[in-house]
């Protein structure tokens, strides 16, 4: 399993490369990025912070989980942080499992806790100002059902 909390940009199509290649023993592969969202095309940019090490340590126990609960063969989760402009990648998950319906149980799993649960905070800029992105009802429900 690989974990990566970088300012880095990231090329997603390299990494699930990467990943597909040393997933030995495995079915199925599913990865998924998330970019930045720019609703209306006002935003200016958005910053992301953590607390390193804290923040590492929550999204391993988290990774360590999807690995038993669905007998994972490998799981990958990238999150970057710092400064990012609107369309950027902002995450990627990868899981690979000897059957699909188990890479994308484990790959939801993994999304819903990102969204809802690891230690980032983001702000978006915009020609309004700054305004702090508070976490919405929906990737609550989301992930109650795990």
């Amino acid at each position: 399993m690989r974990l990566s909390v970088q300012a880095n940009a990231f090329d997603p199509g390299a990494e699930a490369t990467a990943f597909t290649k040393t997933a030995t023993g495995a079915g199925a592969v599913v990865t998924f990025t998330g970019l930045v969202r720019d609703n209306g095309g006002t935003l200016s940019a958005m910053e992301i912070e953590h607390y390193p090490g804290m923040t590492e340590r929550a999204i391993a126990a988290i990774m360590d989980q999807a690995a038993l609960r669905w007998s994972l063969v490998d799981a990958l989760v990238i999150h970057r942080f710092g400064r990012l402009a609107g369309g950027e990648p902002i995450m990627m998950v990868a899981t690979a499992a000897p059957h699909r319906a188990i890479a994308f149980a484990a790959a939801e799993f993994l999304m819903d806790y990102l969204k809802s649960r690891a230690p980032f905070w983001k702000k978006e800029l915009g020609p309004d100002g700054v305004e702090w992105v508070a976490a919405k009802d929906g990737d609550e429900d989301a992930l109650s059902r795990w």
